[in-house]
């Protein structure tokens, strides 16, 4: 993280004497960042109209205007480092209180200021990296690719050839098949591993709400935007960005992820300035985006951008000699394990091998931790405890559901839900149409019954 605040940062120095502000600039400079030097504060709101600093240095005392009045708000938008030559005590903890980064008094010295701003910068940086650090922490822990199938030694070699560049990647399979797992793996082998990996479902939120998580929002760029947000762009910073069931976004996003695709810019929701996306991007879908684009509801030049480098993933039925592996990862990752060791009896295994899993990998692990708390304290898992919600025969005409035993209404409406999700390849309109409820609705079960 110390080396990350050494890249070049855009930094704005708004200091009135002239021969100041070019020692500062210089100095700056030399450290390797890119620095804008104004005279006074009609300059610097000049500059702030058409771009946004990853640091700002203001001198207190500008002639057209007293520093002091702008620090509150300034301070919202950007670190800042203020430079006075009239310090004093209370003034300081007023510009601190007001969120002022650190206080530098005159004449400067140069070591001291080359250590302020690359303490600041560091600080900037880490608390952008905090929100995300639980999340990648989580994911490291039971979330590594599990199999030696020929069919995943595919996609291990496609991964492997991929990663080390910054090339877009469309991922697509059926749901559960692990696109996720695909996408943070190609993170962990590629050059910006280091930074954040940042998530967002395609499918979780309407268009203004996506727009904003994705590109953030200025304050009153729409009712209830009291301050300014960054997105998850700005959130995945040298990073990767994984969008996750892309087929699912409307039209107009579309054309703005292009943008971002082809110019590396992209602005907020009611914004005026350009930013930088410095990010790789990642993308999911198990829908055929060729067939969407002939239909006219996906973008054929978005999907041209996109599918430069495809990885298709395997369903679970294609590798079914991953199943015994995948089984015990499952166990040896479960709570109970840490108590009990267990084991999958050879009938229970050859059950799970056969079945075709619909649901692939995310229907098994379902399947097997259900069957880990049924066997409660017994260290076998046996066949007994194995709980499938679908009859391996379904005939044209309807949706068989089998279980062992008397299932809750719950389950029979989690196992149904299940099977259509399968059914129609994940397509929530589709399934939201079907049971006759809004995809708003859906996606509330399917978080319910953690389908996703």
């Amino acid at each position: 993280m110390m080396q990350a605040a050494t890249v070049n940062k855009n930094i704005l120095v708004i200091e009135d004497d002239r021969v100041l502000n070019e020692l500062i600039t210089e100095q700056l400079e030399r450290m390797g960042h890119t620095v804008t030097g104004v005279s006074g504060w009609r300059g610097a709101k000049a500059y702030l109209n058409t771009n946004e600093p990853n640091l700002v240095l203001l001198d207190c005392r500008l002639p057209d205007l007293n520093g002091e009045e702008i620090i509150p708000e300034l301070a919202q938008q950007f670190p800042i480092i203020v430079i006075t030559a009239y310090a004093s005590v209370q003034a300081a903890v007023r510009a601190m209180k007001a969120g002022v980064a650190d206080y530098l008094t005159k004449p400067l010295n140069l070591d001291e200021l080359e250590l302020a701003v690359q303490r600041t910068l560091e600080n900037a940086e880490l608390r952008q990296d905090h929100q995300f650090c639980k999340d990648q922490m989580r994911a490291l822990q039971d979330k590594n690719m599990v199999g030696n199938s020929e069919a995943i030694q595919r996609v291990y070699g496609y991964i492997a050839a991929v990663a080390p560049s910054d090339m877009t990647v469309l991922i697509e399979g059926e749901s559960g098949v692990g696109k996720e797992l695909v996408a943070q793996e190609i993170h962990r082998q590629s050059r910006r591993v280091e930074q954040n990996f940042v998530t967002l479902d395609c499918c979780t939120l309407h268009e203004t709400l996506f727009e904003s998580e994705l590109f953030g929002h200025e304050r009153g760029a729409f009712t209830g935007a009291e301050r300014k947000k960054q997105g998850l762009i700005e959130g995945a910073e040298g990073g990767t960005l994984f969008l996750d069931e892309i087929g699912e976004i409307d039209l107009p996003i579309q054309a703005k992820l292009l943008r971002v695709l082809e110019t590396g810019r992209f602005r907020r929701l009611g914004g005026t300035k350009d930013l930088r996306a410095n990010v790789r991007i990642v993308v999911a879908t198990n829908r055929n985006l060729k067939n969407m684009c002939q239909e006219g509801t996906f973008r054929h030049d978005l999907y041209y951008r996109l599918s430069s480098f495809v990885i298709p993933v395997p369903p679970l039925r294609e590798r079914r000699q991953d199943i015994p592996a995948l089984v015990n990862h499952f166990i040896a990752n479960h709570d109970f394990s840490r108590r009990i060791d267990k084991w999958v009896s050879s009938s229970a295994m050859k059950q799970l091998v056969s079945y075709d899993w619909p649901g692939n990998v995310r229907e098994l692990k379902n399947v097997i931790e259900r069957a880990i708390i049924l066997s409660n304290n017994h260290s076998e898992v046996r066949l007994k405890h194995l709980t499938f919600s679908i009859a391996q025969n379904e005939s044209n005409v309807g949706i068989s559901l089998r279980f062992n035993g008397e299932p809750t209404l719950e389950e029979i409406q989690q196992y149904y839900l299940q099977r259509m999700l399968s059914k129609y390849s994940g397509h929530r309109a589709s399934v939201a149409k079907v049971l006759g409820i809004s995809e708003r609705n859906l996606y509330r079960l399917i978080r319910k019954y953690e389908l996703q």
